[in-house]
């Protein structure tokens, strides 16, 4: 690291072991920096050189796989896209995503958000069976446009803590599952729509929802859920009445 262009920071972070803690802890950090680190850069070099037993995850280092989501003074962001230069000359505050339980220091438990995701059926259900031999399915690229947008979602779980209802609430669906459920009830490929609605139409479905919208704001991919949500209450109401009318 060029000593001439380096400055120091403190990086505060959350600290918590269940097996070993009563409760958790602040751990301060000095360390030094440049304008072209990341947090993820920052909390790094804290392993590697001050404190390895400081627990985080990361992987692919380019706003990609989602895996170093945190809350960093009090906004959940992604390490690796957010920069220390950023912060300088405060302090940056780190902790795990708000609404999950911890499995250790930055690291939290994502159980429920998978159960959720599996439950929304994230896969294409086609209208029926297809031999190779006959091709792939086919659509125009307006077909796509209708989907694109919500299939850029990297499960990062960002919209999750910034979700006060699902705070509140941990039985609420939650928008990034909900914004992937409307990914493929989009898609003219699939057929798997009615089998979604029920969780659509469930009670802790997109009705839970109560239209803060701070979801889509920090999502890095503009993926906004808070409009896949409001669609479908639109297809929830319309659901509704389709079967009143038409019961069979």
């Amino acid at each position: 690291m060029n000593t001439l262009s380096t400055k120091t920071i403190s990086i505060d972070c959350l600290r918590y072991d269940p097996a070993t803690d009563r409760e958790p802890r602040w751990q301060a950090y000095e360390l030094p920096f440049t304008d072209d680190m990341s947090v993820l850069q920052g909390l790094q070099y804290i392993k590697d050189n001050l404190d390895g037993s400081l627990t985080f995850r990361w992987s692919c280092r380019m706003a990609i796989c989602g895996s170093c989501g945190m809350m960093l003074n009090d906004k959940p962001a992604l390490a690796c896209e957010t920069f220390l230069r950023d912060f300088h000359p405060g302090r940056v505050r780190v902790e795990p995503l708000n609404h999950f339980p911890i499995i250790r220091d930055l690291v939290i438990d994502q159980t429920d958000f998978l159960a959720k995701l599996e439950s929304v059926k994230p896969y294409l259900i086609p209208r029926e069976d297809k031999a190779v031999a006959d091709g792939t399915f086919l659509q125009t690229p307006q077909q796509m446009q209708e989907y694109y947008q919500y299939s850029q979602c990297i499960n990062c779980l960002l919209c999750y803590a910034a979700c006060p209802q699902y705070g509140l609430n941990p039985a609420f669906t939650g928008p990034g599952a909900l914004a992937l459920l409307h990914r493929y009830n989009a898609d003219s490929r699939d057929a798997g729509t009615h089998e979604r609605m029920q969780i659509v139409n469930a009670e802790d479905g997109v009705w839970g929802c109560t239209l803060v919208g701070y979801c889509s704001e920090v999502c890095p991919k503009a993926v906004d859920p808070a409009r896949a949500v409001n669609v479908n209450k639109i297809n929830s109401t319309k659901d509704f009445f389709r079967h009143l009318l038409m019961p069979k």
